[in-house]
């Protein structure tokens, strides 16, 4: 069964909405780690849209759960994150016009240059994931880097219409999850996951982490961080198979 990973960025969104001081990313973390998460998950981006330096730092001084760092594959971020030292990062694509990020690492053609970044963190006691789509092709490529874990992208999945077109994406997932197990992969997943499309993503056998951020937060709001974890924690317990 997948265990729960809280993206609090969006909450760092809302703080600098005004650069104040509220609502705080670290005790959003505090809030989902008493609801059950078992990961907290932040991205640092080079432009420092939402996530601040100051946030990482702290964040690693005060989370009990895994820290999970989404990073683009830079100098700076490879030094940031080999000076803070998270739990595990999380190599992304980052675009800087982009709302969120938008797709899968780009990896193949690439595994060298990856394989010396992953090479890097890891000297630093850094577990490292790629957040990749989904393509049972590129799976060799992806082992070819060194990295213990994938995180598959499901936007694809849950921007699919219910039907055909949601059952093909979903089958995409369950195929790549095979084969990056067999590869010695580590299985991951996020991005557009909520308390509806959740459930199918939370059953494909081997999927061990599940990234959720926008909908817990806008859960939230309404609700209560604290609550909103809890629910999603529940739903996961009792979809996965």
């Amino acid at each position: 069964m997948p265990h729960l990973g809280v993206n609090i960025d969006h909450v760092a969104t809302l703080r600098q909405a005004r650069r104040g001081v509220e609502p705080d990313p670290v005790w959003a973390a505090v809030e989902a780690e008493l609801a059950g998460a078992r990961c907290i998950t932040l991205h640092l981006r080079e432009d420092r849209r939402h996530i601040q330096d100051r946030d990482l730092r702290l964040l690693r001084q005060t989370v009990q759960v895994k820290l999970n760092l989404e990073m683009a594959v830079t100098d700076e971020m490879v030094a940031v994150a080999c000076d803070v030292r998270p739990d595990q990062a999380t190599l992304v694509p980052e675009g800087r016009e982009e709302i969120t990020t938008e797709g899968g690492l780009a990896v193949v053609g690439r595994e060298k240059r990856l394989a010396d970044a992953v090479r890097r963190l890891q000297e630093a006691g850094i577990v490292v994931s790629l957040f990749v789509a989904p393509e049972a092709d590129a799976v060799e490529a992806y082992a070819a880097t060194g990295a213990e874990a994938v995180e598959f992208h499901t936007g694809d999945y849950a921007n699919a219409a219910a039907g055909a077109e949601r059952d093909r994406e979903l089958a995409r997932l369950g195929e790549s999850a095979r084969l990056a197990q067999e590869a010695g992969l580590v299985v991951h997943a996020g991005h557009g996951l909520n308390y509806v499309n959740v459930g199918p993503v939370a059953d494909i056998p081997g999927m061990t982490e599940l990234n959720i951020g926008h909908s817990i937060v806008s859960r939230a709001v309404f609700v209560g961080l604290r609550r909103a974890v809890r629910e999603m924690v529940r739903l996961i317990e009792r979809l996965a198979g």
